[in-house]
């Protein structure tokens, strides 16, 4: 017995040395682009450049050890260098006015007006995981695994997921990758958002419509979307049919993060009633590709269900059923996810799916193109399963008993608390 409880003491001595060793390669917990195109930037004049070349972070380079203990992920990816086009905002769009700086718990952002009146962002690519530390991992030295947790994170994700969105059929916010070069209209915020990459995409809200789609009034966030509801009633629904099939694409990419905070919401208004049709936003998290041995136990359905890594198949179902699906689509047919999982299989072709890479450089083809387009593909296979799991977890766990998140400040009547149609007549 003493042999036993002493060969456990070493296995476990070891295991924790791997985890210092694997986290020691850097003690940074943040780090912008890396200019590659020039060596001193203070000399440069980038209005007299159309592009850079740029690599998104070489913070998560790590050695045999590091990628063993805390996976490969898309480390490569966020090192290799790719030439960007460079924007000025005082030209960009006929002109951008910065109108807030924003951002969340990852993401530093500021929302922009073009000379039309339609509402912008740029979102860093680089993410700044502070606000994810806990303080106990700051403690133990362990901050290291959260910081690094973003090389899962594919930096031209978003990019990708767009151009499969289009051929999917669903709504989204049409990002562009673009270098922004400090310049005098960031102001006091120059040294903080000049010299990086960002995606540059449409709001989720806004008076202007910048999609496809005829009468919109306006577009809006999900809390407003509740507050409109209370106004409107039954003359107010939402497209069940597109947000499901949006949910199931969100499963064929791996985004796995979901919440009511992430969509935006384009309200149709035709013969005195109101269509709500969801936009997605915020891909950062699609085709989320997190290895190694820390990342196998935290990622664990019995510790974090939440994060589901992008793999073969989908491991665990309930994990990307959000309190968002059960709010909006409680009491929707089986059948409507039946059918747009088989839409989904027809429209999402190999071939599609395939040229959807053009709008990665090619060094970044080169590394995950093909394990990338191999998830999404099998996936796809079992689309018709996932659809009714999902459809089978939603209606069990059935109405919600607290707010939304982004909406706890609202004042709902019950039925609206419960599900977003549960007071309406018509749930067909």
């Amino acid at each position: 017995m003493k042999k036993i409880f002493a060969l456990v003491a070493i296995l476990l001595i070891l295991f924790i040395s791997l985890i210092y060793w694997s986290i020691s390669s850097t003690d940074k917990e943040f780090e912008t682009c890396t200019i590659e195109s020039f060596e001193d930037l203070d000399k440069v004049d980038f209005r007299e450049h159309d592009s850079v070349l740029v690599a998104a972070n070489s913070l998560y380079e790590g050695d045999a050890i590091k990628k063993f203990m805390q996976g490969e992920n898309y480390r490569e990816a966020w090192s290799t260098p790719v030439q960007v086009p460079i924007v000025f905002l005082d030209t960009l769009k006929g002109g951008m006015k910065i109108v807030k700086e924003g951002g969340g718990k990852q993401t530093h952002s500021i929302r922009l007006k073009s000379d039309d009146g339609i509402l912008y962002s740029l979102r860093s690519v680089t993410k700044d995981p502070q606000k994810l530390i806990p303080e106990i991992a700051e403690t133990l030295g362990l901050e290291n695994i959260i910081v690094d947790g973003i090389s899962a994170q594919h930096p031209y994700g978003a990019l990708l997921a767009a151009e499969l969105s289009d051929i999917a059929g669903v709504l989204h916010t049409h990002p562009k990758l673009v270098f922004v070069p400090k310049q005098k209209i960031f102001g006091e915020f120059n040294d903080k958002y000049g010299n990086r990459l960002y995606l540059l995409e449409y709001e989720t809200e806004g008076e202007k419509n910048w999609t496809s789609l005829n009468n919109i009034k306006e577009i809006i966030e999900t809390d407003d979307l509740q507050e409109l509801k209370l106004e409107y009633g039954e003359k107010l629904n939402i497209d069940r049919k597109a947000l499901v099939r949006l949910r199931l694409f969100d499963i064929m990419i791996g985004d796995w993060d979901r919440h009511a905070e992430q969509w935006g919401w384009a309200i149709q208004e035709k013969n005195n009633k109101m269509t709500a049709i969801p936009i997605a936003g915020d891909r950062d998290n699609a085709f989320f590709n997190l290895s190694g041995v820390i990342s196998e136990i935290l990622t664990n359905k019995n510790i974090e269900p939440l994060v589901r890594p992008f793999e073969e198949e989908v491991d665990y179902m309930p994990g990307l059923v959000y309190p968002f699906d059960r709010y909006f689509l409680l009491k929707t047919p089986e059948e409507v996810f039946v059918e747009q999982a088989k839409e989904l299989q027809t429209v999402m072709s190999d071939e599609k799916i395939d040229q959807a890479f053009h709008v990665w450089a090619e060094a970044i083809s080169k590394l995950d193109k093909e394990e990338i387009t191999s998830k999404i593909k099998n996936r796809r296979k079992h689309l018709q399963e996932y659809a009714r799991n999902f459809y089978e977890i939603i209606q069990r766990k059935g109405k919600l008993s607290k707010p939304l998140k982004g909406s706890e400040e609202l004042k709902l009547n019950n039925a609206l608390l419960g599900c977003f149609e549960c007071s309406s007549k018509d749930q067909s």
